[in-house]
């Protein structure tokens, strides 16, 4: 992995993806007692920053190759991005998610074009299955995170930062990533390492599914004890990726862990101050930014939107 291949990546997706904004609030600066900028991915194709990666990975294949159809697994979000990225290319796309993802990822995903198998997750291996599968349909797989075709789409969000960052005059900042495999994380920190040297890149994961932190405190990966049981569910997955641990572990900063509560009241606070929907694993770096982060200047990724109505209700009754 390396800058240019997010360079090459940013070329492909240009006209694609939107450059989303970064925002900002007195009302969140106050609260947090520092300057917040909050980099609005929930405001992606799809609702999430996984359209750039699924796009960069399938405008990078071989047409003979893409035109046999994709394959990937995914809890919601990597599936919606696929998704959309294989109907813009017209080839089939074949989705497997576990049984327990939020019903709207499911019903979007679907919506789509694609084609859904559900899982158990709890005792059942989304890799065998995925690898099974794809081998037998003659589809080829989309990986969610370790795969460097991906990790380069989604780093061209660090460019962006980079970019909308220096056009306010911010060089120096902590930037807060929602970390799941690390895909988004390693590859805005590797965009960052090249065009914001002075920025440095924190994953941020809820209390319970924090691999990545325990990862770089060990200096290997460790992983999860469960493979599900929090409302996070787009970033809970089982260790690091094998492609983006080496790159967290040369260029990152500790990790941040919060609570689900705390990430309902990030979401509560992006809607009332940013009028912006996030669901909660795309706003725990938010809720470092509110509670965990004590750098003069921190710029949190709001790292996706797909939240079933229930639960971001329950988020706004912790205003």
């Amino acid at each position: 992995m390396n800058i240019e291949m997010i360079r090459a990546a940013a070329d492909r997706l240009d006209g694609r993806a939107r450059v989303t904004p970064l925002l900002s609030s007195p009302f969140l600066d106050d609260l947090a007692g520092r300057r917040v900028l909050v980099k609005a991915e929930c405001l992606q194709h799809t609702g999430s920053f996984k359209f750039r990666g699924a796009w960069s990975a399938l405008s990078a294949m071989d047409g003979a190759t893409r035109a046999n159809g994709v394959f990937a697994y995914s809890s919601g979000n990597h599936a919606q991005g696929v998704a959309l990225a294989a109907r813009l290319h017209s080839v089939p796309a074949v989705i497997l998610m576990p049984s327990d993802a939020p019903a709207v990822k499911i019903a979007n995903t679907r919506a789509l074009g694609a084609e859904v198998v559900v899982y158990d997750r709890a005792t059942e291996s989304r890799e065998e299955i995925g690898t099974a599968l794809a081998a037998e349909r003659g589809l080829t797989l989309v990986r969610p995170y370790d795969e460097p075709l991906v990790i380069a789409g989604q780093g061209t969000a660090g460019l962006e930062i980079a970019a909308q960052a220096r056009a306010l005059g911010v060089s120096e900042a902590e930037v807060l990533v929602c970390c799941g495999g690390g895909g988004l994380t390693a590859g805005v920190a590797l965009a960052l390492e090249a065009e914001a040297p002075r920025m440095r890149v924190h994953p941020c994961e809820p209390q319970g599914f924090d691999d990545t932190a325990r990862s770089l405190d060990a200096g290997e990966i460790r992983s999860n004890p469960s493979p599900s049981g929090s409302i996070c569910d787009a970033i809970v997955t089982p260790a690091p990726g094998e492609l983006t641990f080496p790159i967290l572990k040369r260029l990152c900063g500790p990790g941040y862990v919060v609570g689900d509560d705390d990430a309902l009241r990030a979401m509560a606070q992006a809607f009332q101050r940013l009028r912006i929907v996030t669901e909660p694993g795309g706003a725990v770096a938010l809720a470092a930014a509110l509670t965990r982060s004590k750098a003069d200047t921190v710029i949190a990724i709001a790292t996706g939107g797909n939240v079933d109505p229930t639960l971001f209700t329950r988020a706004l009754e912790t205003l």
